[in-house]
């Protein structure tokens, strides 16, 4: 199964722990990237995510984050798609979702993910019968619920 994990997924881990709901969402996230090691999941990668790690301020994230999406991508999208994913974004946006995100999920949606995993509240608002997005607790309770 294909998955796409937003730049906020990644960054989970980074913020501040002291909140439930972002620890759980780490400790799912983490979990999500062992089952990607197993090569139990896909990883998809895109030019938009190395785009926003670039930006990253934190040199460590930056480079820790940049070297597993290199270490375990499965599919890369690629900016040679850029006018049709262009395309799928100005529509997505015009549901009110952010440009990045946008452009995330069209990336997501190119690849032929099953599923954006994010902890952005409002992408999470954005619904589509061409990928699903959930959180990564909502996608370990899925993944779970299909073993049983």
């Amino acid at each position: 199964m294909r998955i796409y994990l937003d730049t906020c997924s990644y960054n989970r881990p980074y913020d501040d722990q002291s909140q439930m709901r972002i620890c759980l969402e780490t400790q799912a996230k983490l979990h999500i990237q062992d089952l990607i090691r197993q090569g139990k999941l896909e990883l998809v990668t895109s030019y938009i995510l190395e785009y926003e790690n670039r930006a990253n301020r934190s040199m460590q994230k930056k480079m820790t984050i940049q070297a597993f999406m290199e270490e375990h991508t499965s599919y890369y999208v690629s900016n040679q798609k850029e006018m049709e994913i262009g395309e799928r974004a100005v529509a997505i946006m015009q549901t009110g979702i952010k440009e990045k995100d946008a452009y995330h999920v069209a990336c997501a949606i190119q690849a032929g993910c099953s599923y954006l995993i994010t902890t952005d509240d409002r992408l999470l608002k954005y619904i589509t019968d061409q990928i699903q997005l959930v959180t990564p607790g909502e996608f370990i309770r899925r993944m779970e619920g299909e073993r049983t």
